[in-house]
């Protein structure tokens, strides 16, 4: 289930951005919990000023698991503007398809209620998790439209992106 924020969130999402393995394909740090508690106010942002963001990933059972949705792409490349479909999950609950399922209700989203005429995904060379999944929602690789992520340091391995891209139905 994908919703909004809410403060039962934050401890379970603090856990998951202080895994270094899933912070690892995200080119970041792991999170203080300060960090990402602002992480959760940024997303509740979103959603409130200009009406779509990343919701909490949540089991049936209430459980949070992740976070899942659209985002601005919010620097230049040659793509841009444009709005990513993304996703990132507690390491435990990789491999069981909830990803896919996020994505496809976040694309559902984008294209039938907010009219987006593309969207877009990225993620570092060698994330086959990330890629597999950028495949099973339909989306088409575009190798023109590789870059070098430029929030991510010159020389580091996660610099280099691939992008795939996906059309309204």
């Amino acid at each position: 289930m994908l919703r909004r924020w809410r403060p039962s969130h934050l401890e379970a999402l603090a856990q998951l951005h202080a895994d270094p393995e899933v912070m690892a394909t995200l080119a970041a740090a792991p999170f203080t919990k300060e960090q990402s508690d602002r992480f959760a106010r940024h997303q509740e942002l979103g959603f409130e000023h200009i009406g779509h963001s990343m919701w909490a990933l949540e089991l049936a059972s209430g459980e949070l698991i992740g976070a899942a949705g659209l985002t601005a792409v919010i620097f230049e490349a040659p793509f841009t503007p444009a709005v990513d479909v993304g996703w990132r999950l507690a390491r435990r609950h990789w491999g069981h398809g909830y990803a896919t399922e996020a994505g496809r209700a976040a694309l559902g989203y984008g294209f039938d209620v907010l009219g987006l005429g593309e969207i877009v995904a990225f993620t570092s060379v060698g994330n086959r998790r990330s890629e597999a999944v950028m495949v099973r929602l339909g989306m088409t690789r575009d190798p023109a439209g590789d870059f070098d992520h430029p929030n991510v340091a010159v020389g580091d391995p996660l610099r280099p992106h691939i992008l795939y891209r996906l059309g309204r139905p």
